[in-house]
């Protein structure tokens, strides 16, 4: 009968502590609801940072300003506007964001897939409300980044303006 006894005291003791620790669990750092209120904070400001190829390819030019590819590694090393950073979407951090873009006050440019017409391997177009520019303002903008400004424009592989760099493009 002891042997019983200890036997169901061993089952129980870690069944208890599991329990314990489950508990212990604290909310997950998400924020849906202040994700929304940046996006509406946002809504106009971006409106006014939407810029036409012409305006983007003269910014370019300026060594103040980064152009910056938030996609895949992958994707980037393939092919990307020539002179762009890369900083993944996925691994967007405040201290990663400081190493590649130190000064809040630096002009960034951000494009995407869905800019590119014509190009589908390298530049899979995704469905419009989904494109990478949408988060990749936010989250700059959330992060303290402001001057930020995106193409607005869809532009065809073959527009002899864009330059391009990546190992496909060799």
């Amino acid at each position: 009968m002891k042997t019983v006894i200890k036997i169901i005291i061993l089952i129980l003791i870690p069944i208890s502590m599991q329990a314990q620790q489950q508990k212990k669990l604290s909310k997950s750092n998400v924020d849906y609801d202040s994700f929304l209120e940046i996006s509406e904070e946002i809504l106009e400001y971006r409106k006014e940072r939407l810029i036409p190829l012409e305006t983007f390819l003269k910014y370019m030019t300026d060594e103040n300003t980064i152009l910056l590819d938030t996609r895949s590694e992958s994707a980037y090393i393939q092919k990307h506007l020539k002179g762009a950073t890369h900083i993944n979407f996925s691994d967007f951090t405040e201290g990663k964001l400081a190493k590649k873009i130190p000064s809040k006050e630096t002009r960034i440019l951000i494009y995407c897939n869905n800019n590119i017409d014509g190009d589908s391997i390298n530049f899979a177009s995704k469905m419009a409300p989904l494109a990478l520019n949408i988060p990749t303002f936010i989250n700059l903008y959330g992060y303290g980044y402001k001057n930020i400004y995106e193409l607005s424009s869809l532009v065809p592989i073959k527009d002899q303006r864009l330059q391009f760099d990546g190992t496909f493009t060799k």
